[in-house]
């Protein structure tokens, strides 16, 4: 038995993992992986690539079948939700959501991973997040330094580049998608964000966010309730899309966040989507569904609207 002070006593503890005193976290779902392939299913072609060296991240690219060389495809930036703590690009259950999207949509998807908390502290999933989109952007303007990834270069529209997440990747697309218009982001120009059940904080407590997220001023931190920030009217693109479900505990902060998005000065247009009857993020749990495949046209048509001309942040 280890007698070592603090060893087996828990200081947190909460659905996604466990922290003991000793510093030793348990993480109980979310790390599954399956390899890049050919979906039989789809015909999307899918591979890893690496985005940054320090920290190792890497990013699955996603190719629709039958791409025509000569015809440039919507560029889609996802970002993979489960509490800033689980999943990844590489999960089962992303990898055949981005499958299911990038057929659907006849767009080139690029799934971003990012570090994990509690091991990695907020800010740095966002920080990541936006580590990524700036990869994608040498990408678009064919940097010295930047090796190029063929399917971005030969197959992806960077002047139609959607940025898109679920749950805590909803909440980090709008981050990625403000910090773009604050900052700007040369080389792409961002038509749309779509944000699936998107987690943003409201004014209650939130312990989960207090312990991966200590250095946030809470309940009015503008990057996890954008009701709060300044920038919000500032958000880089021309439309939004916001989903929601009927059963989901989370439902009334995406409403509040597209209340805020309409009232914030945006010039964008943004619309609002409710499921009867579902619960959080039920498009990946139950894909099959009707319900699920209503959710995936809806987002491919979103990402096939036209996006009118160029404009490079």
């Amino acid at each position: 038995m280890d007698s070592t002070p603090g060893a087996g006593e828990i200081a947190f503890d909460c659905p996604f993992f466990r922290i003991y005193k000793d510093g030793r976290i348990d993480r109980f779902q979310g790390t599954d992986t399956v390899p890049a392939s050919l979906d039989p299913h789809t015909g999307v072609q899918s591979k890893d690539v690496r985005f940054s060296s320090d920290p190792d991240l890497s990013v699955r690219l996603f190719l629709p079948g039958h791409s025509d060389p000569a015809r440039k495809l919507p560029l889609l930036v996802y970002i993979h939700g489960g509490a800033y703590c689980i999943e990844s690009p590489f999960s089962a259950i992303y990898t055949r959501h981005l499958n299911t999207v990038a057929s659907a949509a006849g767009v080139v998807a690029v799934s971003v991973d990012y570090r994990w908390a509690p091991e990695h502290l907020l800010p740095a999933a966002y920080d990541d997040a936006w580590a990524a989109v700036r990869w994608v952007a040498a990408q678009a303007l064919g940097e010295r330094g930047a090796e190029a990834e063929p399917w971005l270069r030969d197959h992806a529209d960077f002047d139609r580049v959607f940025l898109a997440g679920d749950s805590a990747g909803g909440n980090i697309a709008h981050h990625v998608a403000t910090r773009a218009g604050v900052e700007g982001l040369p080389g792409l120009r961002i038509a749309g964000v779509a944000l699936l059940q998107p987690f943003f904080r409201n004014d209650g407590p939130d312990k989960l966010m207090e312990i991966i997220y200590p250095s946030s001023s809470g309940a009015t931190d503008p990057r996890t309730n954008p009701a709060y920030d300044p920038n919000l009217k500032k958000m880089a693109a021309q439309k939004a899309l916001v989903f929601v479900a009927e059963r989901d505990h989370l439902k009334e902060r995406g409403r509040s966040y597209y209340e805020a998005l309409k009232k914030s000065g945006w010039e964008g247009v943004v619309e609002i989507v409710e499921t009867e009857g579902e619960d959080h993020v039920f498009h990946l749990f139950k894909p099959g569904s009707d319900k699920a495949a209503e959710l995936v046209k809806k987002f491919a048509s979103f990402l096939n609207q036209d996006s009118g001309a160029r404009q490079c942040l």
